[in-house]
């Protein structure tokens, strides 16, 4: 009598191998979540959105399809659903009138700005349910579309974080519960925290752009703010990172920490993926990623064209996210994450 032909016999070809057998902890639904390795929540998210001036306003981003910009009255509204479905937070981009716009980015310090006013309306409206992120860098507001002070074509590092400081006092001062530096400016960090520290705002969380990345995947983003236009065919790899580099990156991050980061992150995300891992395992902080314009562009499009799953792919994303040691998304996905996630719980 021969056993060869029974698929579960000890005798097999394979001379009785899988003692160990990984698919059994796959076969069942309630056994593949008991060993699920890497969790995602909605209070992991953190949306950005575009704020513009007047009342009951949007407009469509076409490269970003289904992210429009939205006056203050409706971004409320928005930020109030947000907080029903476990969001963690928004981040708020200001879309600056082009009149408005200066060579030292004037507007970024004025009290009653797109991102001041929202923030003051979003606070008044969620409270505490929902975190608020605001954006500090000048490149909504110049007329050149950098993120800092232009002398002779070239950004100034030390004059820039004079400006830096008192807009992040501004956005405190509006209620923000989280400051967040793009910029990456040198030493932008221990000056924002001191100046903040200084006006009475010790308890604001400093989340920096520590590493972010001078990418091609930002382009979508600066049509939505409308920083395209001025920044033209200029760079700004004189301030961002170099695609090329990972080793730089932990430089930047461990510097942040020094001066004072409560959160750390990376920008890009899908193609900083390494980066990401490399931060979680050489540091004890909490860690961000931004799913940026150019990442969520390219998925909407494809689902579009019937290329992917939209929910399946999103979702293996953020799990990607997490699973890389990401402890915050942002995502111009967040509130569709939410409602599927609350959807099959």
């Amino acid at each position: 009598m021969t056993h060869a032909s029974s698929p579960l016999s000890p005798l097999s070809p394979l001379g009785g191998f899988p003692q160990t057998r990984l698919r059994r902890t796959r076969r069942w639904d309630w056994v593949r979540a008991m060993v699920q390795e890497t969790q995602l929540s909605a209070s992991n998210l953190i949306w950005p959105i575009f704020v513009i001036e007047g009342t009951e306003r949007t407009e469509p981003i076409a490269t970003m399809p289904g992210v429009e910009r939205m006056s203050i009255d409706i971004a409320v509204r928005a930020a109030e659903r947000a907080a029903e479905l476990g969001v963690g937070a928004v981040a708020i981009f200001p879309v600056t009138p082009a009149q408005k716009k200066s060579l030292r980015g004037d507007e970024a310090l004025v009290a009653g700005n797109l991102i001041c006013t929202a923030t003051r309306a979003i606070r008044e409206r969620c409270k505490d349910s929902l975190g608020i992120v605001c954006d500090v860098a000048l490149d909504p507001y110049t007329s050149h579309g950098h993120d800092g002070i232009m002398v002779d074509d070239y950004i100034v590092n030390d004059p820039t974080l004079e400006v830096l400081c008192q807009q992040a006092v501004l956005q405190a001062q509006a209620g923000a519960s989280v400051i967040a530096p793009s910029d990456m400016m040198d030493g932008r960090i221990g000056a924002i925290r001191k100046a903040l520290d200084q006006a009475g705002f010790e308890h604001v969380i400093l989340m920096s752009y520590a590493a972010k990345y001078a990418s091609a995947f930002y382009g979508p983003f600066r049509d939505a703010v409308g920083s395209a236009k001025n920044l033209g065919g200029a760079s700004k790899k004189t301030y961002q990172m170099d695609p090329a580099n990972s080793d730089e990156a932990i430089r930047e991050v461990a510097f942040d920490i020094q001066e004072g980061a409560d959160i750390v992150m990376v920008k890009p995300g899908m193609p900083y993926l390494d980066i990401v891992r490399r931060i979680h395992d050489q540091f004890s902080i909490p860690l961000a990623v931004y799913q940026v314009s150019g990442e969520y562009a390219m998925l909407k499009f494809a689902a579009q064209g019937s290329a992917i799953n939209e929910e399946a792919c999103v979702m293996e994303s953020m799990l990607a996210f997490r699973r890389a040691g990401a402890d915050a998304i942002l995502t111009y996905f967040a509130p569709q994450v939410a409602t599927w996630l609350a959807s099959h719980p």
